[in-house]
């Protein structure tokens, strides 16, 4: 598994596309934090990091996806996933190692954004801010980024095209993020079922732990999302 990963970070790093895919992330959420009107710190007048929160998923249902879609579509494309199969290595460390280099990278990615809670702390006027929601809001941030992570994996395994398989990807990370919220909100469930449908959703989870209390039953939604997909990628590669 450590192979693998090593093997995924390596192709990842070797182009400048690897640093630009994450020079570009922080630029967007800098922008969005520091810069763009309404939307900037200065403006909102409090000292929080939640415009930043709210951002981040949308960033990571294009990001992970453009990360994820080569993971086994070009190995299918280029007929690599043949000569992958002879090695010592089953089925489900080809896949965690995979899993495991997108994860790194992903950390890597928010390892700066913690320069963003230390800038926070110097403008606030107090000289304090609510840590335990920041510290809850990160954990989020890594649950979302490990789901949307497993889903885009997923994805990848289904097609030997990258491109179908980013747009795919996003697509799914859209519909389990939004999707049960957007369906709990309709007449015929309001009042009944609609907390419940919510429930089903990421949003619900990502939003519920970014307030700074860790429930076991967030923990326990988020593991069983992860572990359902890697699990139907295992199950893809072995029909393969």
């Amino acid at each position: 598994m450590i192979v693998i990963a090593k093997k995924e970070l390596r192709q990842f790093f070797s182009s400048l596309s690897g640093y630009i895919t994450i020079i570009l992330f922080l630029v967007v959420n800098g922008l969005y934090l520091f810069v763009l009107k309404d939307s900037n710190v200065f403006d909102f007048g409090y000292a929080t990091l939640e415009q930043f929160f709210n951002l981040a998923p949308w960033v990571f249902i294009f990001l992970i996806p453009a990360l994820s879609m080569r993971s086994f579509s070009e190995e299918f494309r280029s007929g690599t996933f043949e000569i992958l199969k002879t090695r010592p290595v089953n089925q489900w460390e080809i896949v965690l190692g995979k899993y495991l280099a997108i994860l790194v990278v992903i950390l890597i990615a928010l390892l700066p954004t913690l320069l963003y809670v230390y800038t926070i702390h110097s403008l606030s006027a107090i000289g304090g801010i609510d840590e335990g929601g920041i510290t809850g809001s990160y954990l989020g941030l890594v649950f979302l980024a490990a789901v949307f992570a497993a889903i885009s994996i997923w994805c990848s395994s289904l097609t030997s095209n990258a491109i179908i398989a980013f747009l795919i990807s996003a697509f799914a990370c859209i519909i389990l993020y939004f999707g049960f919220n957007s369906i709990s909100k309709l007449p015929v469930f309001t009042g009944n079922a609609d907390y419940y449908i919510e429930m089903l959703g990421i949003d619900f989870h990502y939003r519920s732990i970014s307030r700074g209390v860790v429930d076991t039953r967030d923990i326990v939604y988020f593991f069983s999302i992860i572990f359902l997909f890697l699990f139907a990628t295992q199950r893809g590669l072995t029909k393969k």
